[in-house]
């Protein structure tokens, strides 16, 4: 089941360089904000048929729930729309090791401090490590772009 979950995820990751791409030159035509609302009303219709189609009944509603868990939604709005806007300028790979990054180290400290009520994972230097990887892959992949762009010049 791991191994599912986590070849998924890197499915997901795939999907989203992919929409990260097909946005910014939806983007450089028509607008960034035009681009990321196409895509959150596209998807909202999709998840609604989803919804009516598969989801079970629950007994706790979206009006039910603490508020401050419905924050959530609206993340995606600046990761659509810098997304759209950055990949036209910086190419798909570094803006998608950017991304990486902040998702990681975000995601170390949401471990490690327990936050929005997830499971504590603790700290260790290998999880810190992993993050200077990501940093020295974006500085090779970035080094690598503007070495071909002044090869082009």
């Amino acid at each position: 089941m791991i191994l599912l979950m986590v070849f998924l995820s890197v499915i997901a990751g795939a999907l989203l360089s992919v929409q990260a791409a097909v946005n910014s030159q939806l983007g450089s035509v028509v607008g960034t904000f035009q681009s990321a609302f196409l895509t959150f009303s596209v998807g909202a219709l999709v998840t609604a048929m989803l919804i009516y189609l598969f989801e079970p009944r629950y007994a706790v509603t979206l009006m039910d729930v603490p508020k401050w868990q419905l924050i959530g939604a609206m993340f995606g709005v600046p990761y659509v729309a810098i997304m759209a806007f950055s990949v036209q300028r910086i190419g798909a790979a570094v803006a998608t090791v950017a991304v990486i990054i902040g998702q990681v180290t975000m995601s170390i400290m949401i471990d490690t401090f327990g936050w929005f009520g997830n499971q504590v994972i603790p700290f260790s230097i290998t999880r810190v490590l992993a993050v200077v990887c990501l940093v020295i892959a974006l500085y090779f992949i970035y080094t690598s772009n503007a070495a071909k762009n002044k090869n082009a010049n």
